[in-house]
């Protein structure tokens, strides 16, 4: 599901709440395109490290870790950036999904 994320200035972003088909596929490329440097460092790292220690048999592990993970986090750190959903709909997204508390 897509939701919307406004900021006080008008910025709107869409983002999507749930598993992260993108990183299950791409890995890391996702939050680089986002422009999560973060988080896509460290996903790169992760994958790196786990293929390095198992023959490259691993890399995949921590992608598919990630993509259960990686919407949610995005969308925290967009939150504490001073972000808020744009509409009730986002906001009742976000409760289920445990990522806001029921106001």
């Amino acid at each position: 599901m897509k939701i919307s994320l406004r900021n006080a200035s008008g910025g709107l972003k869409t983002v999507k709440v749930g598993f992260s088909w993108t990183t299950f596929f791409f890995g890391f490329f996702p939050a680089l395109f986002r422009g999560d440097l973060k988080w896509a460092f460290i996903m790169f790292i992760t994958s790196a490290l786990f293929g390095f220690f198992t023959f490259g048999i691993g890399a995949w592990i921590p992608g598919i870790i990630f993509s259960f993970i990686y919407n949610k986090m995005y969308t925290k750190e967009l939150l504490e950036k001073g972000y808020y959903p744009a509409d009730d709909t986002a906001q009742s997204a976000l409760q289920t999904q445990g990522i806001v508390a029921a106001q």
